[in-house]
């Protein structure tokens, strides 16, 4: 099976989900569809147990795609950012387990996306972190709420305030990640973890899911809208705008 840029193969109870979208899985308007998609049918499949998100590129995701949203006016870019947090809504509130499996750097959106699972697990010499505040922009009110759920406070100026990328395991150490290993056990661990999984009762793992996650959940569907605009002042901001053109202009200058 394919979603627009998403390999589905489910194999012994375990659905893997390969990102292989252009511009190494930046997420954009189609990226945020296709996932949305991809999910809505591995949850309806009574064949699968477990979901492995991983990625057919050199990186896991870069983040937003910046050459796109750029152009967007803010009435776009409103409407993209209310379809980005009902993705986040979607993934988190998935009742199967979720494992990620970065392979390659996942970076801003790209954690965001990896932090929504259930499990995560680094290859040893990938590059993870949130750096929006290096260029000006802050988190997303439902990004914070997440970040919040998935590592310990003391973490949280770090990663949150900070804007520092991680490798190996300093990424354990603050609680971005559950697991680090190798290049040449990447595959293996991530199946097997995701077996493990598979192998629980479903409702039980469900129910218990949706317990733990609740708050976050509840949180980000009451009150991620209501501080949508305040973000999207910070998105339109000149020191904003122009740090965003000169990453533009960088990844435009690298593929020649």
């Amino acid at each position: 099976m394919e979603t627009s840029g998403i390999a589905i193969e489910v194999r012994t109870g375990v659905a893997t989900l390969r990102m292989e979208r252009e511009r190494a899985n930046a997420i954009n308007p189609g990226t945020v569809e296709a996932l949305t998609e991809a999910f809505a049918q591995v949850t309806e499949d009574d064949a699968v147990r477990a979901v492995l998100l991983t990625s057919g590129r050199k990186l896991f995701s870069p983040g937003l795609d910046l050459a796109f949203l750029v152009g967007l006016d803010r009435p776009a870019m409103h409407a993209f950012m209310g379809s980005f947090s009902s993705w986040m809504q979607v993934l988190i509130d998935c009742p199967k387990p979720v494992i990620a499996g970065m392979g390659g750097h996942a970076i801003a959106g790209g954690l965001v996306l990896a932090l929504t699972a259930d499990w995560r697990i680094l290859r040893e010499d990938a590059e993870i972190g949130l750096n929006e505040v290096r260029i000006g922009l802050p988190l997303p009110f439902g990004v914070a709420r997440l970040l919040q759920d998935a590592v310990p406070p003391s973490s949280l100026a770090e990663i949150g305030l900070l804007g520092r990328n991680f490798r190996g395991e300093a990424a354990r150490t603050v609680g971005l990640v559950h697991e680090v290993c190798s290049a040449d056990r990447f595959d293996e661990v991530c199946r097997a973890r995701a077996e493990e999984f598979a192998a629980k009762d479903p409702a039980a793992f469900a129910t218990t899911k949706r317990y733990l996650r609740a708050g976050v959940s509840e949180t980000l569907r009451a009150a991620d809208a209501l501080y949508r605009d305040e973000w999207l002042d910070c998105w339109f901001g000149a020191a904003a705008r122009r740090r965003i053109g000169e990453i533009v202009s960088e990844l435009q200058a690298r593929r020649g």
